[in-house]
Order: C-alpha cells, then sequence, then structure tokens
C-alpha cells in the first residue's frame, strides 16, 4: 500500500469506481438471462446497472476535482 497522502478528489474516483464496479455485475447479471433464455430478473435489478454511469459521473467529479487542485497549486507556486 502506498504512504503517499491523498489528493482532493482521490475518495471521489475511488468511490466512483466502486460503484461502477456494482453497476458493472448488476448489467451482467440482468443481460445475462436475456442471452441464456431464462425468466426476467425483476425491475430493481435493472436499477441497479444504471449504477454504472452514477459510478462514472462520481469518478469525473473527483478527477476534475483534483486537477482543478493541481491547477491552482501550480499556479500559487508561479506566482511566488
Amino acid at each position: 500500500m502506498s504512504r503517499q497522502t491523498m489528493g482532493p478528489g482521490d475518495l471521489l474516483v475511488r468511490i466512483g469506481a466502486i460503484i461502477f464496479l456494482v453497476g458493472a455485475v448488476g448489467t451482467i447479471a440482468t443481460v445475462a438471462p436475456l442471452l441464456l433464455g431464462t425468466h426476467r430478473l425483476p425491475t430493481p435489478a435493472y436499477f441497479v446497472s444504471m449504477l454504472m454511469g452514477v459510478g462514472l459521473a462520481v469518478a469525473l467529479v473527483g478527477l476534475l476535482r483534483s486537477a482543478l487542485a493541481q491547477r491552482q497549486g501550480g499556479q500559487r507556486q508561479g506566482a511566488q
């Protein structure tokens, strides 16, 4: 494990990745019965697959926050 301190967007990126993975598993679980010819899953299972987009959005917000923090840090150092 790295001993590097977490930046101001790293936690959002990690949370977004976890949410995305949960959504990806949900997507596989909802598509598999359609491909195998078995009974469809209930509607809430399809809502779980929508978490892929939510996770992607959360991770992108974290990346944007990290980039803005780095940019502000670079401007401060350049002014000195």
